[in-house]
């Protein structure tokens, strides 16, 4: 009778185990899923710049700086997207912050506000800007489920075990670059 309560005990213990493997995969599926939706929502946008920048070069001739920080900066965006969420934040809230010179910019200019492909090229970066923003709190509300089990007794005795680590968050470090390009007409 005694073999068999040992027998329950440890089955217990081990289904235990199982199940707490099991919550540690699927939040560091669930993260990597949020990470892959902020990858193609950047992606959109770097591919989308260069069209805007098109549509705006006839008009802001004199504005050629801004304009070449802006492609720079998507460069760098571009060339950075195997980074860590720490140096992606850094280059993509960079461009961010350009972007919305670009658009500050760009009211000086009434004949290009009136431009169709200017208009829409401009709306469909902010609604990227909100995709990107959604993709973020996604991602870093799966990032903290996985940090939390991660670090949690007694799933931190599995996760040690079987080398799940913590990620680490997406987060822009300049608070002025946090807020999307204002976009007016």
């Amino acid at each position: 009778m005694g073999t068999w309560i040992i027998l329950a005990v440890l089955a217990g213990i081990v289904l235990y185990a199982i199940s707490l493997y099991n919550t540690l995969v699927k939040n560091r599926q669930m993260a990597g899923e949020g990470w892959s939706g902020i990858d193609v929502q950047l992606k959109r946008r770097a591919d989308l710049i260069p069209n805007l920048l098109e549509s705006v070069k006839g008009y802001m001739t004199h504005e050629r700086e801004l304009l070449e920080e802006v492609t720079r900066l998507r460069s760098q965006a571009v060339a950075g997207s195997s980074g860590s969420p720490e140096q992606r934040a850094s280059l993509e809230g960079a461009l961010s912050g350009a972007l919305g010179r670009l658009m500050a910019v760009a009211e000086n200019y009434p004949d290009l506000k009136a431009n169709e492909n200017f208009k829409e090229f401009q709306q469909a970066l902010e609604e990227t800007e909100n995709e990107i923003s959604m993709s973020r709190r996604y991602y870093n509300g799966a990032v903290r489920n996985l940090n939390v089990s991660v670090e949690s007794f007694p799933s931190v005795l599995i996760a040690n075990q079987f080398g799940f680590v913590k990620a680490e968050y997406f987060e822009i470090e300049d608070e002025a670059d946090r807020a999307a390009p204002k976009v007016k007409f």
